[in-house]
């Protein structure tokens, strides 16, 4: 098929240019076409396969670890996974159930705050309920977003939450069958010596094999520094909040600490964010001056987090740019929900270093040339 059109130049105006269209391409264009539709309509399956690589992934380090003291391969995977599940079962009954009653409850508190800020307002009294989008228990249908709807969501939680363990997981996963499949995949793929790299030689077209899997190890290697520092930080600040809010005699220290770690992940304003809940939740509690004790404790710890912790593992966290996760995160909780968090940053990461790869010419683009057989 031939394709021309007028296109000026300097010695001879109004030249057609002929451009020819193989058969071939045609098929490509359609087959590409399917296969975008094929996947868009088994999303469902690519995320749990897409799962279960990055978990398998994220256990890769501890199998090599367990190799080097002489440690087979499959014990190593087996006794890994029975760690991941004990400390899973040990957050899931000791910890969850605290964390979503300190949230409820600190939800709860915020018309009584609303109350108390309409006292300073120019503006006179505000209302409660219109600010948190409900009346009474209900959530207001309104189309904005409101705490109303965060609290609804967290009582959600607790419901399921009492359920029990795997049905709780089940729900985070997609559905039990969803869960199980992501378990057996990546277990698959875990016991295999390299056994990701197989699996990218299967879905990899020849040619691009060495590139592929060159590139899932770079990203992978940033994921794993990222994740080990970034996890490290968040430990210690989320510890040292729970302490000092618990001494000062705060309320819900356990959902106060829980926010400080996640905000970890947002430089700068993190803290700040962090920091002006666990404030309000101060004064409500105690008055102005423990209100005032609380702003000191997050300046000193802040203090701490930049000259000590920051330091000790900023080389850890180097390469994953802190806006990439935030956008990333918010992303794929949008388009998948929690399987979407667990592979958002995988994702951007491995997207980030091929278009780093692009810009350094690892890649070269085909050239365009005015007469071209596509």
């Amino acid at each position: 098929m031939l394709l021309a059109f007028p296109i000026s130049n300097g010695m001879q105006p109004n030249t057609p240019t002929q451009f020819s269209v193989s058969a071939g391409t045609v098929a490509k264009a359609i087959l590409v076409g399917l296969l975008a539709w094929g996947l868009f309509h088994l999303r469902d399956v690519l995320l749990v396969v897409l799962t279960a690589v990055v978990l398998a992934s994220a256990i890769e380090p501890f199998a090599r670890a367990l190799g080097k003291w002489h440690i087979a391969r499959l014990p190593s995977v087996i006794l890994i996974y029975l760690v991941f599940a004990l400390v899973a079962v040990s957050i899931f009954y000791f910890f969850i159930p605290t964390l979503v009653s300190d949230v409820v409850g600190l939800f709860s508190n915020v018309p009584m705050l609303i109350d108390t800020v309409s006292g300073w307002s120019p503006f006179g009294a505000l209302s409660a309920g219109a600010v948190l989008g409900v009346e009474g228990d209900s959530v207001a249908s309104t189309g904005s977003f409101a705490f109303g709807d965060m609290l609804q969501a967290f009582r959600i939680v607790a419901e399921n939450v009492s359920e029990g363990f795997l049905p709780t997981l089940s729900v985070f996963f997609g559905g039990a069958v969803s869960f199980v499949l992501i378990i057996v995949l990546s277990f698959y793929l875990a016991v295999q010596d390299d056994g990701i790299a197989k699996f990218l030689r299967i879905v990899t077209p020849i040619k691009h094999e060495t590139y592929v899997i060159g590139l899932w190890r770079r990203a992978q290697e940033k994921i794993g520094l990222w994740m080990q520092g970034q996890l490290l930080l968040a430990a210690l600040v989320g510890l040292l909040v729970y302490l000092g809010l618990t001494v000062l005699g705060v309320e819900n220290a356990l959902a106060l600490a829980f926010l400080a770690a996640l905000m970890e992940t947002i430089p700068l304003f993190g803290p700040i964010i962090a920091a002006i809940p666990a404030v309000f939740a101060a004064y409500l509690s105690g008055g102005f001056s423990t209100g005032l004790m609380v702003v000191g404790l997050y300046i000193i710890i802040q203090q701490f987090e930049n000259h000590l912790f920051y330091p000790l593992v900023v080389k850890k966290i180097i390469g994953v740019p802190p806006i990439l996760v935030i956008l990333s995160l918010i992303i794929g909780a949008k388009l998948a929900g929690f399987l979407g968090l667990l592979l958002s940053v995988p994702v951007a990461t491995t997207v980030m270093e091929y278009l780093n790869d692009l810009q350094r010419s690892k890649i070269t683009p085909p050239s365009s040339p005015v007469s071209a057989n596509v």
